[in-house]
């Protein structure tokens, strides 16, 4: 009787344990790959009915050959040239809410410089990652987990980096990490850089569950890898790297403000064998602890036949409500 009470016993899985183990270890997703494990644990693997939610939809539309919108930049200093750019841009954010941007002045050679500096970041000894593991800084630079870990069906499988510069305190330079220092990102207000290894079984899990951004807007940098996809009619589709590009896409702030004329499209990160897959984000956003600016429908674009769909609030009480949910694949704006 003691043995098969200790077998059962040992067949039940804890999962709050599971992942205090997982955070205390300070180690990331990278520790665990380095740790030599073949099987992705439990807290990484998706339930059931989600995969199934996936093949019902047939995910083969995410290897289309539907194209995201390239908008190029050149010549938006000459006025007919921009009108016609930002038309482009009113089309795609109205439509799809995503869209890639060429020739937008960041020089080529500083693009890879970055996601290298992020790589640099996450290879190097985890000890010295684990001197900025969820260190509590509002703004600053910090490294750990998903920031749903405890309130997600399921963990994302990546590791991140970030350097907030929205806080009541500006973030000095010496600040961040001698990996990654020459990255130029000072006029960023809160970037993430995502490592995302490589992965034994892309098919349980996912590297980032599906979500749209508290933002205004997402500036994002990615690698040759690709795996991102935006859900568009019902069906996935990839967004294709592009050598040189930014990719763009509109965030749950500016629908909220454009009375859903503007779309914050849901989006997601396939696992993938082949990695690490970095990349980069800079979320364009207010300051969660030092605006109390209400974000509500702009006025000018209400009236009888298109009334204010959201209310105002202010960006503290979004983003806490955004949080506290966690990416659970509902949309924080129907709060």
């Amino acid at each position: 009787m003691e043995i098969i009470t200790g077998v059962r016993e040992h067949l039940i899985y804890d999962r709050f344990q599971e992942l205090k183990a997982f955070e205390e270890s300070k180690a990331g997703v990278k520790g665990v790959v380095d740790a030599g494990i073949r099987k992705i644990p439990r807290v990484f693997v998706r339930p059931q009915d989600e995969l199934t939610e996936d093949l019902a939809a047939h995910i083969e539309h995410s290897c289309s050959s539907f194209e995201t919108p390239n908008i190029d930049l050149q010549g938006v200093d000459q006025k007919d040239q921009r009108e016609e750019i930002i038309r482009e841009i009113r089309y795609a954010s109205e439509t799809l809410g995503f869209f890639q941007l060429v020739n937008h002045g960041v020089p080529v050679n500083v693009m890879p410089e970055i996601m290298n500096g992020v790589k640099r970041f996450h290879e190097q000894d985890t000890d010295i990652k684990k001197l900025l593991h969820l260190n509590g800084l509002v703004g600053g630079v910090n490294f750990g987990r998903n920031f749903d870990l405890y309130v997600s069906k399921y963990a994302n499988r990546r590791d991140t980096f970030k350097c907030n510069f929205l806080s009541t305190k500006p973030l000095d330079p010496q600040e961040i990490p001698d990996t990654c220092r020459k990255m130029d990102c000072n006029e960023c207000l809160s970037m993430n850089g995502h490592y995302y290894p490589a992965c034994p079984e892309p098919e349980l899990t996912l590297g980032t569950s599906k979500h749209s951004d508290p933002t205004f807007f997402t500036i994002l940098l990615q690698d040759y890898i690709g795996g991102l996809h935006f859900l568009h009619q019902n069906h996935w589709f990839n967004v294709k790297p592009i050598p040189g590009t930014f990719v763009v896409n509109i965030g749950d702030i500016l629908q909220l403000i454009s009375n859903d004329k503007l779309k914050s499209v849901e989006h997601r990160v396939l696992a993938n064998r082949v990695g690490p897959r970095i990349s980069v984000a800079c979320f364009v956003r207010p300051s969660i602890n030092t605006s109390m600016k209400l974000y509500g429908p702009i006025e000018e674009l209400l009236s009888e036949d298109n009334p204010p769909i959201y209310r105002a609030l202010t960006f503290k009480e979004y983003t806490s409500h955004s949080r506290s949910k966690g990416m659970n694949g509902v949309s924080a704006l129907n709060y």
